[in-house]
């Protein structure tokens, strides 16, 4: 289907943002001439002086986001078309022209006193920065000269040419092969792959494994050296900032405590005997022999999908979040009444789904809507990520709005794990109740445990590499097998296609972002339990996190929501979740 045939309420309105490409040249034009902060320069000691910076910096970010907004939209409604190519490339010029003109600004603070900096801190003239400042002067030994951070401001693009150079060769010279499929001869890609993963078919299945990654196999050597290249650039950024590793700079960047992770590594790899027993029912079930990987992604339960037009599906999204009270469904109603959403998957139109939100403008939301269930939850999913955005730009200054993405996922989760016991609690009827309870079961495994799985990766990776050890096809693989033996088991053979999997995986190009899909689970279903057993005390503490922005850390944001991850139990009652929905799925005969 092409764009032009869809009906205007099932695309978002674009015009929200810009009425046309002219506005939009106009208004990028009009940036030029404000990127000037020279003046500033020497000016940051006095409140006075850091406030005239940040207003004029602040106002000229916000436009600048907005013209980045328009650019990003159009872009992804027809991918092939190569104008809105160059306006994202214009823009984000702009931006690291931005980064070098401000290059100033962190070093002339942290080179304040500490007493200087609390006298900020504390001035009720600048408190919409004072999380800022305060991360600031915990920095300050990480900061360097003016010329210096200058210097890094300018390598960013030129440093992020690993994950460039993969983007390319997974996205356009990959060489995925032909396969048949539905009778007809077509080039095997990414999506196609995990729809074929997810059929019946287990001939089929097999056929696209062993295609899928002999493409990657053929450019082991090249994906190694590329994946290298991304963790010399941490390990660029570790020295020259002065941390003792990767990880420590990780967890600083985003003020997180470190017991965070090590909770999640330790309770996840405890309750791994867990997820064998899954492993080994659905070997059972599937009356199989021998399993191989491509064994573990269709569903359980056969004849059990939900198969709804998208007003259904959105009106039982509704239904589901009902518990989150009127105001928060009167934000989804809005969401689809004044098309912020668009809906339909048309010819080049950009894959998947997403939420993007900037400060100043309604959030938007691109879906590629199908009649399955996992679409009904992207919806849910999606929306949870724009209401998170639409409270913290509408509750927070412009400084505290942006909140961290530590803290990303954890409202979209919240609004899948309450449409799944909406759903669990409304359902009687077997099928769908195992099918329910399978793809909630599939949900924890492929955020939690996956997740953690990659994580451990990233982290023995990068360890490895800051001890001196190059790292190749043959070390990542070998690493790689051992963690899928840990995490999936005895009960499914781990060959040499998923000992490779790592070379496939676009978010280690983003390092040490993985962990945090399965923190972000693991506190929303703590919030939702919360949430269904306490009603009105809780939603008011989960709306104070969804308006929180980064008014202060991200940890400690999710406290007053009710989940502390510096605690053990948080992890072990998400794990309690996962055992005791296994427990019923098999008790349903």
């Amino acid at each position: 289907m092409e764009r032009k045939d869809v009906q205007e309420k099932y695309k978002w309105k674009v015009s929200d943002v810009f009425e046309s490409d002219e506005e939009w040249e106009a208004a990028f034009s009009a940036l030029e001439g404000r990127l000037d902060f020279a003046k500033y320069k020497g000016t940051l000691g006095s409140v006075e002086g850091l406030l005239a910076f940040f207003d004029v910096e602040e106002a000229l970010v916000i436009d600048a986001m907005r013209v980045y907004l328009y650019a990003f939209m159009k872009h992804d409604e027809d991918v092939r078309e190569t104008k809105y190519n160059a306006y994202i490339a214009r823009v984000m010029n702009f931006f690291t022209r931005l980064d070098e003109e401000t290059a100033f600004v962190t070093p002339e603070l942290t080179a304040l006193s500490d007493e200087a900096l609390e006298a900020f801190i504390a001035d009720p003239r600048l408190k919409d920065h004072d999380y800022m400042l305060s991360r600031i002067k915990a920095q300050k030994e990480h900061v360097l000269s003016e010329k210096e951070e200058r210097i890094l401001a300018q390598t960013g693009e030129a440093l992020s040419t690993a994950g460039d150079v993969f983007e390319m060769l997974d996205n356009a010279e990959l060489n995925l092969p032909e396969i048949e499929y539905e009778g007809k001869k077509v080039r095997l890609s990414h999506g196609l792959y995990s729809v074929i993963l997810n059929g019946k078919d287990r001939a089929k299945r097999k056929e696209a494994y062993e295609l899928y990654y002999s493409a990657y196999r053929n450019i082991i050597n090249t994906l190694a050296t590329t994946y290298f290249g991304n963790v010399k650039k941490d390990m660029f950024y570790q020295k020259v900032r002065g941390y003792r590793s990767c990880l420590e700079m990780a967890f600083f960047e985003e003020d997180v405590d470190r017991s965070v992770y090590d909770n999640l590594v330790k309770v996840v790899g405890d309750y791994t005997p867990v997820m064998h027993r899954y492993i080994a029912l659905r070997k059972k079930l599937m009356g199989l022999d021998t399993m191989y990987m491509y064994d573990i992604y269709p569903s359980l339960v056969e004849d059990a999908e939900l198969r709804l037009s998208y007003e259904e599906a959105y009106d039982l999204v509704l239904k589901g979040l009902a518990p989150l009270g009127e105001e928060y469904n009167a934000l989804l109603r809005r969401g689809r009444d004044e098309r912020w959403i668009d809906v339909c998957e048309t010819e080049g139109k950009r894959s998947g789904a997403y939420s993007i939100g900037i400060y100043g403008n309604h959030p938007f939301v691109l879906l590629n809507y199908q009649k399955t269930a996992h679409d009904v939850f992207t919806i849910a999913h999606e929306m949870g990520h724009s209401i998170h955005s639409y409270f913290s730009n509408s509750c927070q200054p412009y400084a505290k709005s942006d909140y961290k993405i530590f803290v990303a996922e954890v409202a979209s989760t919240v609004n899948e794990v309450l449409l799944l016991k909406y759903l669990l609690k409304t359902t009687q009827e077997k099928q769908l109740r195992k099918y329910l309870l399978n793809y909630f079961i599939d949900m924890i495994r492929t955020t939690l445990f996956r997740q953690t799985q990659f994580a451990e990766f990233e982290e023995k990776a990068h360890a490895m590499a800051e001890g001196g050890e190059p790292l190749n096809k043959d070390n990542l693989t070998e690493l790689y097998r051992s963690l899928n033996e840990k995490y999936y088991g005895e009960a499914v053979v781990h060959d040499d296609n998923i000992a490779i999997e790592w070379a496939r995986i676009p978010h280690f190009y983003r390092s040490f972002y993985v962990y945090k899909y399965a923190t972000g689970i693991t506190a929303a279903i703590c919030i939702a339990d919360k949430i269904l057993a306490e009603g009105e005390p809780a939603v008011k503490n989960y709306f104070k996190f969804l308006s929180g922005g980064c008014s202060t850390d991200p940890v400690s944001l999710l406290k007053i929501a009710g989940a502390d991850l510096t605690e053990e139990g948080t992890f072990l009652a998400a794990m309690k979740e996962f055992e005791e929905a296994l427990g019923e799925f098999e008790s349903i005969k």
